[in-house]
């Protein structure tokens, strides 16, 4: 009988789990990360197929993206902030998924009809198709972002509630399964548009998204039906006192009613709901920089001015030294791993250090192992070079020289755009590319990889570690904007990295490129040791009682002789 109570009692829990609504975000989350990581990989490979395989619809369509959410993030997060719960997630969880069905639908018709559309207008109704296509697209990823700040900022905490272990296990969660879809998700839909097409590829995405958003619409009511707290916000009852309170002494406030109706007409007027905007852009990067996690956001912001991760621009620094597309998808999936363990780590020192030591000990991983990459800079085989000028080319393509050919081989640029060809035609000109390259040694490039890859462990446990601090720390009527303000910095960060390597584009900068990283790095660090040092040291002098703090007051002062 204790037997058969105990099973039932196990049976039980496991069905409580598989039914709670901590496992239902996990599984709306999934879906919805999974649909994100295909769309973001397939709709790079489509606009340069539909711009002849150049790489100009995709430089336009990440400058608009990067430079939405910087403009906007702070507007979003003050909406999410403003509305309902279920409201925001059900709004950003149609327009977002709408968005990509649309866009795929078109796609679908321009991949088909393309010829055809070329002829009108001398082009321009093409041309037309593809300003749609960049602009449905910012408008789903502008979705996602409210997505991203209203389910993992928001609801992930009001679920965990006061327990801070359960908020820490869901986040490390969250980001394992973002990690398992961005290796998984692409491979999908890549091998789906390699043995189809992308005419294929484009309905394929846009049946999961119409599949997915009715599901995770119905995850999201019944979340919201098992946790009772998300109804209410902390801002929404505040003002349901106030109007209590207003009800109650409408009587003895009419004198002071008409001039608060004619303060509100003369702030309805045109001018003042133009700027509007402004003044939510303006008001949420000063909140943000009045919080207690201003110099821990800004750490987190300053990690993405790096060319140390497995983007374009190092899968395009890699081809130059020898490194084939095989080589390069085991590392990526190497990385994958290292992060995964990252958080898995981040959850295991926490329970042990705290979650502030947690970031230190996070942050002197990371550098520890970015020095590797500052090794690779002057070992064997590493191309760097002070004597040619990173603006070498930029110069004497102002002046209306030609410049002289690389000796060192293609660009970064030239072998990323080798690559995406490579991967729409299905052509081995990335193979014939590689057997062109003849590097000395594979040394530094084995540093290089070596130090991005055992820095992702202490990477994404400080990334967890910020992410958690700004829940716990940020009061729940701002969580949205100053979230929508961290995106903004993040994305701000991210378009600086980029704009360096635009200024250095030639292998032989690249390992400036790597040292300025590096330093970029640690001072992101720096920036965080010194809110972890001024954290620490108020809660231990609030931990001290009065006596002590009298004599440490005491003992601060001078002696006089």
């Amino acid at each position: 009988m204790e037997n058969q109570g105990s099973k039932k009692s196990c049976c039980e829990s496991v069905r409580d789990f598989f039914t709670s609504s901590k496992f239902l975000i996990y599984m709306g989350h999934a879906l919805s990360t999974w649909g994100d990581r295909m769309w973001n990989f397939a709709v790079a490979v489509f606009l340069v197929e539909l711009y002849g395989n150049s790489l100009l619809l995709t430089a336009v369509y990440g400058l608009v993206v990067a430079g939405s959410v910087l403009l906007l993030g702070a507007i979003i997060g003050d909406w999410v902030d403003k509305n309902p719960r279920l409201k925001v997630a059900q709004t950003s969880l149609i327009v977002q998924n709408s968005s990509v069905i649309l866009c795929g639908i078109l796609l679908m018709v321009v991949f088909q009809f393309k010829d055809l559309l070329q002829q009108f207008y001398s082009g321009w109704l093409l041309t037309v198709c593809y300003i749609l296509v960049i602009s449905i697209a910012n408008i789903a990823n502008l979705a996602s972002t409210a997505t991203s700040i209203t389910i993992q900022r928001d609801w992930v905490v009001v679920v965990a509630g006061e327990d801070r272990s359960k908020l820490a296990d869901m986040n490390a969660t969250v980001r394992i399964i973002d990690q398992l879809t961005n290796i998984l998700a692409p491979m999908l839909v890549g091998q789906i548009m390699a043995f189809g097409s992308h005419f294929v590829g484009c309905g394929f995405i846009s049946g999961w998204n119409l599949c997915s958003m009715c599901l995770e619409y119905y995850l999201l009511w019944k979340v919201y039906q098992k946790t009772p707290a998300l109804a209410t916000k902390a801002g929404q009852k505040e003002d349901d006192q106030e109007l209590k309170h207003l009800n109650v002494q409408q009587e003895a406030e009419n004198g002071l009613k008409e001039v608060a109706q004619a303060d509100h007409a003369e702030k309805a007027g045109c001018c003042y709901q133009m700027s509007e905007p402004l003044r939510t852009f303006r008001d949420g990067w000063v909140a943000y920089y009045n919080q207690s996690i201003f110099f821990a956001g800004m750490s987190l912001a300053f990690l993405y001015m790096t060319v140390l991760g497995f983007d374009c621009i190092t899968t395009g620094y890699a081809y130059t030294q020898g490194l084939n597309g095989s080589i390069l998808s085991l590392l990526m999936g190497a990385s994958a791993i290292t992060g995964i363990f990252g958080t898995v780590a981040f959850t295991w020192v926490r329970k042990r250090c705290g979650l502030i030591r947690t970031g230190f000990i996070s942050g002197m991983a990371q550098l520890s192992c970015l020095l590797l990459c500052v090794a690779s800079v002057f070992a064997p085989g590493s191309p760097f070079d002070l004597t040619v000028s990173p603006f070498q080319d930029m110069i004497q393509h102002l002046i209306g020289e030609p410049a002289p050919l690389p000796e060192a081989g293609p660009t970064p640029m030239t072998t990323l755009t080798t690559t995406m060809q490579s991967l729409v035609n299905g052509s081995t000109v990335a193979e014939e590319m590689d057997q062109a390259l003849e590097v000395e040694s594979y040394l530094s490039v084995s540093l290089l990889f070596a130090g991005v890859i055992a820095a992702r462990v202490g990477l994404w446990s400080f990334d967890l570690t910020v992410t958690q601090l700004i829940q716990e720390n940020v009061i729940e009527s701002e969580r949205g904007i100053i979230n929508g303000v961290q995106n903004s910095m993040n994305y701000l960060l991210d378009l600086l990295h980029f704009i360096m390597v635009i200024l250095a584009p030639n292998p032989e900068a690249f390992g400036l490129l790597i040292i300025i990283s590096v330093a970029f790095v640690a001072t992101g660090h720096a920036m965080y040791f010194r809110f972890a040092y001024k954290s620490l040291r108020s809660r231990l002098f609030l931990c001290c009682s009065p006596e002590q703090k009298t004599e440490a007051r005491i003992s601060s002062l001078p002696s006089v002789v």
